[in-house]
């Protein structure tokens, strides 16, 4: 008989592609992964791990088994979600993740709800980046994201995973009081092709997001500074170091010394919230879904 636990210890290893990443996936310990698929390769009876270099890599039997995993922990993940929906109690230990604004935009009145509402659910949040976040819930170490993308560079959501729109976000662009354009009812991001811009970090999907934007109008950014949270940018704006980016959500209150404009196209993101469609039946997901989408409400 196949052991549940380690069959998941396998299933990590080969999401994660490494001893380190499964133990972090998993919450356990390096030591832990090896003492786990030790107990499974006797369990089988053949190698399923390889040394390659100063890591491992699955054998043929590891893929193939892990093939198996995949399925078998996806069947679980159905059963106690039905299970769950059955019993109808929004119970247990739920994961969230978002990034860094929406996390301050919208967790606390969200997170707060739940805890008032079903105090038998335990809440576990952090705060990613989207694309994390979305590999988070594909690699089962999360059971929700809240992400974004924007409204002409969407984010690929994979198969097997279920999503709800939760706003629409408008941006604006955030100067220093004393700019050229600050006085203007709206601009366009043409006439900021000299400015020096506030960004996100290399990589960042909304960074490559403004790159793209800029240079698809003929603009070469010129990147003065990166931070990752809205409130770095604007106090950098507010310092007369450039301009930058403002979505509305989690912008608030801007900074002392700080004008927003709208852009004359306007621009906006799209946030919603992702969860795999094995869990879809969960009472606690359909809570959780129902309090962001209040908290997201309540925003306007």
């Amino acid at each position: 008989m196949l052991n549940l636990e380690r069959l998941r210890t396998l299933d990590a290893l080969a999401r994660h592609g490494s001893v380190s990443g499964a133990a972090e996936g998993l919450h356990i310990t390096t030591s832990a992964v090896s003492q786990q698929m030790s107990k499974l390769e006797r369990e089988v009876g053949q190698r399923l791990l390889a040394k390659n270099g100063r890591g491992v890599r699955l054998t043929d039997a590891g893929r193939l088994l892990a093939e198996h995993a995949a399925r078998i922990l996806s069947q679980v993940e159905l059963a106690q979600s039905d299970l769950e929906a059955h019993r109808g109690q929004v119970a247990g230990e739920l994961r969230l993740s978002a990034f860094p604004t929406a996390a301050r935009g919208l967790f606390p009145s969200a997170l707060a709800a739940l805890r008032a509402e079903h105090p038998d659910l335990r809440v576990r949040s952090r705060e990613l980046e989207p694309e994390y976040g979305i590999r988070g819930v594909v690699r089962g170490d999360l059971d929700l994201a809240v992400v974004l993308d924007w409204y002409n560079k969407p984010m690929p959501v994979p198969d097997g995973l279920v999503k709800a729109q939760l706003l629409d976000d408008p941006a604006d662009v955030a100067m220093p009081a004393g700019h050229r354009l600050a006085d203007r009812a709206e601009v366009d991001l043409a006439e900021f092709a000299e400015d020096e811009w506030i960004t996100w970090g290399e990589g960042e999907f909304c960074h490559e997001w403004l790159m793209f934007t800029l240079r698809s109008k003929g603009i070469e950014p010129i990147v003065g500074h990166r931070a990752a949270e809205a409130h770095t940018q604007l106090a950098l704006v507010a310092a007369g170091l450039g301009v930058c980016i403002a979505p509305l959500l989690g912008r608030r209150p801007v900074p002392p010394g700080v004008v927003t404009v709208p852009l004359r196209q306007r621009v906006r993101r799209h946030v919603y919230v992702v969860w795999r469609a094995d869990a879809d039946r969960r009472p606690s997901i359909r809570a959780a879904v129902a309090a962001l989408r209040t908290a997201a409400e309540q925003l306007d």
